[in-house]
């Protein structure tokens, strides 16, 4: 029988900008916890911990809910302090995403921890059956993914991922833990690459790249189109980009091309020639305070592609689908862009047409059911709805058909037929349940 999991002492293994947030929500939720970093000089061993500490107090929004509550964090090296791993009942390892990286620190961390502690990773996109395999088997049924967004205060989304062996009592009291103490909101995500939110947002972000340059549509005019206006974040599409780190954007591509070579959308797994020239410069987004765009003075402006400089930022949607975007029933909104020829109106129905037919196609292989696919995106990119909600809001048969028109037309960003699974059905969402 697996001892109940209460979490009195918890460490957090990496100092870095996930990690050192991880261990501010945790003493948020009055959880005593250590946060480790590689050692500094021998003069002063702790000297990098203590920086990532500290800078804590410089972020924002804030990741610490009082400021005092930075003291709540102990210090620690992995030379000198591995042996208080000890006296903690959850791990999370936070480290950079290199595999060997991982596999040794795991080699070093599995002789001090406790019989009954859990071992979670926050990896964004290795699998956790990798990482498991550098674990004594004995550990192996303690361990997991627990993949937080950031900034882990806020973002309510975690996804956790279990490995084959991990006890199924042990997972449900971690997942209340994050409920209940830390107050996230868990998806069971399965063990694939980028999990689901990170697979199906990203998607959507490629898919609304290329879209755009084929409609021959500017940032700026995206990012008003693709906001509030459909139910996203104010930040649309480029502006979460810049937000998130183009660094850490093209992370994920190029997990997902590395990967993923039999995906049918694999073709689309590159970055635009325009973006890696970006982060090549060092223009990463906000934390670099340039990127796709950048402000100067109180002026938003945002790279021109064809002379590589900026310019004001100032485009809108045309007037004709401003009138359509203020449609409040999905099915009527996505009719009225589907038969619209403005490049701006076929714009919208490809770029929910293409994350409808990925959702649809992947759903058994990363996701339990569509419930979770669509918390997943509204938790973890901050859609009211998720892909599958709209689609069944939006009238399930008439979207089915559409969709398939245009991947019959060759309109769609690959020919990969719909599932069998989707024909017949009105909807994912019923009473009962979640298909």
């Amino acid at each position: 029988m697996t001892p109940a999991l209460i979490v009195r002492k918890a460490a957090v293994l990496g100092a870095g900008v996930m990690g050192a947030q991880i261990a501010a929500h945790l003493v948020n939720a009055n959880v005593e916890t250590l946060l480790f970093e590689l050692p500094g000089p021998e003069s002063e061993p702790n000297v990098n911990v203590r920086r990532a500490g500290d800078g804590l107090v410089k972020i924002e929004p804030p990741p610490l809910s009082v400021a005092g509550r930075l003291a709540c964090i102990g210090l620690a090296n992995y030379d000198q302090h591995l042996p208080m791993l000890a006296e903690c009942d959850l791990v999370v390892e936070a480290i950079a995403e290199r595999l060997d990286w991982k596999k040794d620190l795991y080699e070093k961390i599995a002789p001090h921890l406790a019989g009954h502690a859990v071992l979670a990773s926050n990896t964004s996109g290795l699998t956790i059956s990798q990482l498991a395999l550098a674990l004594p088997p004995a550990l192996r049924t303690r361990f997991c993914g627990v993949h937080f967004f950031n900034p882990p205060r806020y973002m309510h989304l975690v996804e956790l991922i279990a490995y084959l062996e991990t006890e199924p009592a042990l997972l449900d009291q971690l997942e209340a833990f994050l409920v209940t103490a830390l107050g996230k909101g868990v998806v069971r995500a399965k063990d694939t690459p980028n999990f689901i939110a990170n697979r199906v947002g990203v998607f959507s972000m490629i898919a609304t790249m290329i879209e755009a340059q084929k409609a021959g549509l500017d940032f700026d005019v995206v990012d008003s189109l693709t906001g509030p206006a459909i139910g996203r974040p104010k930040s649309a599409t480029f502006r979460t980009a810049d937000v998130v780190g183009l660094d850490t954007l093209a992370h994920v591509v190029n997990t997902m091309r590395d990967t993923l070579p039999d995906d049918p959308w694999h073709r689309y797994f590159a970055l635009p020639s325009w973006l890696e020239d970006l982060i090549k410069s060092g223009a990463l987004g906000a934390k670099s305070r340039r990127g796709i765009y950048q402000k100067v003075g109180k002026e938003i402006q945002m790279l021109d592609i064809a002379s590589g400089s900026y310019r004001a930022a100032a485009g809108t949607a045309a007037d004709e689908l401003q009138q359509i975007l203020k449609l409040k029933q999905p099915g009527e909104k996505l009719r009225a862009l589907r038969i619209n020829p403005h490049p701006q109106a076929q714009f919208l129905w490809a770029i929910f047409r293409d994350v409808f037919h990925y959702s649809a196609f992947h759903l058994h292989a990363i996701a339990d059911s569509a419930r979770d696919v669509d918390l997943a995106l509204r938790w973890g990119f901050g859609w009211e709805r998720g892909p599958f909600e709209i689609w069944q809001a939006a009238g399930w048969k008439e979207t089915t058909d559409a969709i398939n028109a245009d991947i019959i037309a060759g309109k769609a960003l690959s020919d990969a037929p719909l599932p069998a699974w989707v024909a017949g059905r009105q909807g994912v969402h019923e009473a009962a349940g979640s298909y």
